[in-house]
């Protein structure tokens, strides 16, 4: 294979792994609907992918420097390719909860392997250039395969086998063969099997950014669209989906020229403002801001924040990279999803309306915390992204 391709087929599998975790949100509601268990059914899918995900970045995020990066790749896009077709042949709410599992891991194993491996074909001195190429590839992925479903379902009608998940069961497997044509791009090394992430110094404030903007998205992926379907809206929702990871993506060339701290701050700034906007628009029943709210996190979660923690981690880790980007996606991935299932908990006390309130305020409240402890503790980064 020429070597120009390497980074391409690269991210394309990358792509195609996250293209799948949010494959089967436009039709949340249709899987719950049997559970009898109201908002709370789509909060247990989140926790079940939290389950799958967790454990892996917690206990598998070095797995890679062990049994290189090629099978962590692979197996990710077999698990997304068997959690699909777990929702062909069972369609419901507990096929589901497996399948978000099987999402989990795939994703824990693509992310850390993936960051250290695009950084290798590219090169150490384009480390910050290998963390946009992820952070784009990752950001499409994820708004993506809502989009894909939503438009599936708009073509075909009502269905439980919309053409997005053919798509996927079609490429998936031909992807995971093609990994092996892929460079091994250094030796495994003799460490142990089972390896904790790390948190390099003085990344605690990137971590905790993660968390602040990607439960924003989480909110938006998964109680949100609940919202909408409660308002007639429901048709929306893989297009409020995709928007809020792809203006995050459209974001990336602009954060690209700050340095890592001026888009961590703003990142502060547009992720509680953003939700805001979207919370007027779900109070409203006005379209319109639900967009431009969902836009505006997307923008600081997938645009600023993400790319900026993803770089600084990876800078400051250059001989444990996979490692340490499993740390960044263990704070990252708590904030995606014990928001998300709290509030699904409220709802179904209080209404859905008033959790996502109740969530505003406190995401809020630590955005301000957040960002006073670091202001009164600058970190030495100041690294713009590199120009390669």
């Amino acid at each position: 294979m020429p070597r120009f391709l390497f980074a391409p087929l690269l991210a394309l599998c990358l792509f195609t792994v996250t293209f799948a975790v949010n494959l089967q949100a436009p039709l949340y509601e249709a899987y719950a609907a049997g559970s009898n268990l109201g908002a709370t059914a789509v909060t247990v899918a989140f926790a079940a992918y939290a389950a799958g995900l967790m454990p892996a970045l917690l206990l598998l995020g070095g797995l890679s420097d062990r049994i290189g990066r090629r099978i962590p790749v692979a197996l990710a896009l077999v698990l997304g390719c068997a959690a699909t077709a777990l929702l062909v042949v069972a369609p419901g709410w507990s096929s589901l909860v497996a399948a978000r599992f099987l999402l989990g891991a795939g994703t824990a194993l693509a992310t850390t392997a993936g960051t250290a491996w695009m950084t290798e074909i590219l090169g150490n001195n384009r480390a910050r250039t290998a963390a946009l190429t992820v952070t784009s590839a990752t950001s499409l992925g994820f708004g993506g395969g809502a989009l894909a479903t939503g438009v599936s379902l708009a073509v075909q009608g009502s269905t439980l086998v919309p053409a997005s998940y053919a798509a996927l069961l079609a490429a998936a497997p031909v992807l995971a063969a093609l990994v092996f044509a892929l460079p091994r791009t250094g030796r495994p090394q003799p460490v142990s099997l089972l390896r904790l992430p790390v948190f390099p110094s003085g990344t605690w404030v990137y971590g905790a950014a993660m968390a602040l903007a990607w439960s924003a998205t989480g909110m938006t992926i998964a109680v949100v669209p609940l919202q909408l379907a409660a308002h007639g809206l429901g048709g929306w929702t893989g297009l409020v989906i995709f928007l809020a990871i792809f203006a995050g993506f459209l974001c990336q060339p602009i954060a690209r020229r700050l340095t890592n701290r001026q888009a961590l701050a703003a990142g502060f700034v547009l992720v509680p403002l953003g939700f805001l906007v979207l919370l007027g628009g779900v109070w409203l029943q006005a379209l319109p801001l639900v967009l431009a709210g969902t836009c505006i996190t997307s923008a600081a979660s997938y645009g600023f924040t993400y790319l900026a923690s993803l770089a600084e981690v990876s800078v400051r880790a250059p001989d444990d990279r996979a490692r340490a980007t499993a740390g960044l996606f263990v704070y990252a991935y708590c904030g995606f999803s014990l928001p998300v299932i709290a509030s699904g908990a409220l709802a179904d006390l209080l209404g859905l309306l008033p959790a996502l309130a109740i969530f505003a305020a406190a995401q809020m409240a630590a955005a301000v915390m957040i960002a006073g402890a670091w202001r009164r503790r600058p970190g030495p980064s100041a690294l713009a992204f590199d120009a390669g």
